[in-house]
C-alpha cells in the first residue's frame, strides 16, 4: 500500500502519507489512489482541482461551501509550506467548533483530507507555497461561506504574526453568527 492513513484528534480528519519513491533522478510518489483511499474510509469522488500560489505570510481562509455544494478536500503543498487547518462546522458533531492543524509541505509529502462540513484555511511559513487540493463539488460562488480566520472563540494558533488576507477574508463573520448547514 503506497499511503499510511492518520486520524487526527477530529477523527475524520485525515494525514496522509504517500510512500516515496526516491533515487538520484529525484522522487515519485502517487498523491491519490481511489482503492486505497476508500479501504480507509475516504469514499469519495474528487471532480475538480485547484491550485494557488500564496506569499510568506498570507493566510487564505477559513472557506467553505453550503449544501448542497459542501465540498471535501484532499489538500497538497507542491512547493514550500503552510500551515493547514480545518475547522469542524458540523452542528451535531462533538467535535463542533474544533480544529485541527498540520504542517504540509514539499519535504513531507504528507497531503490532508478535509470531509465535507468543515471550513479550511492555511497560511504560508515558506518564502511562497504553492498549493494543490482536489474537491468533491465544483466552485459555487453563490454557496461559498467563511469564517474570520482570528475568531476568539475558535482560537486558532496561526503561527504566523499580522498576516496577508485579501479584503473578503478581512470581513468575515465569526462562527456564533453562522447559520445553515455545512
Amino acid at each position: 500500500m503506497p499511503f499510511k492513513f492518520k486520524k487526527l484528534s477530529i477523527p475524520d480528519v485525515i494525514l496522509i502519507e504517500p510512500h516515496v519513491f526516491e533515487d538520484q533522478r529525484g522522487f515519485f510518489l502517487e498523491n491519490f489512489k481511489e482503492s486505497d483511499f476508500k479501504k480507509n474510509g475516504i469514499d469519495t469522488n474528487f471532480i475538480q482541482d485547484n491550485y494557488s500560489y500564496s506569499l510568506k505570510k498570507v493566510l487564505r481562509g477559513l472557506h467553505f461551501q453550503k449544501l448542497p455544494k459542501a465540498q471535501a478536500k484532499l489538500v497538497t503543498t507542491l512547493k514550500g509550506e503552510i500551515f493547514d487547518v480545518a475547522v469542524d462546522l458540523r452542528k451535531n458533531s462533538t467535535t463542533y467548533g474544533k480544529w485541527v492543524a498540520e504542517i504540509l509541505s514539499e519535504e513531507n509529502h504528507l497531503s490532508l483530507y478535509i470531509p465535507q462540513g468543515f471550513a479550511h484555511g492555511f497560511c504560508v511559513l515558506s518564502n511562497g507555497a504553492n498549493v494543490l487540493y482536489k474537491t468533491t463539488q465544483e466552485y459555487s460562488s453563490e454557496h461559498e461561506g467563511g469564517i474570520i480566520w482570528n475568531d476568539p472563540d475558535l482560537n486558532i494558533s496561526w503561527p504566523v504574526d499580522d498576516p496577508i488576507l485579501s479584503k473578503k477574508d478581512q470581513t468575515l463573520p465569526f462562527l456564533r453568527n453562522l447559520d445553515g448547514d455545512f
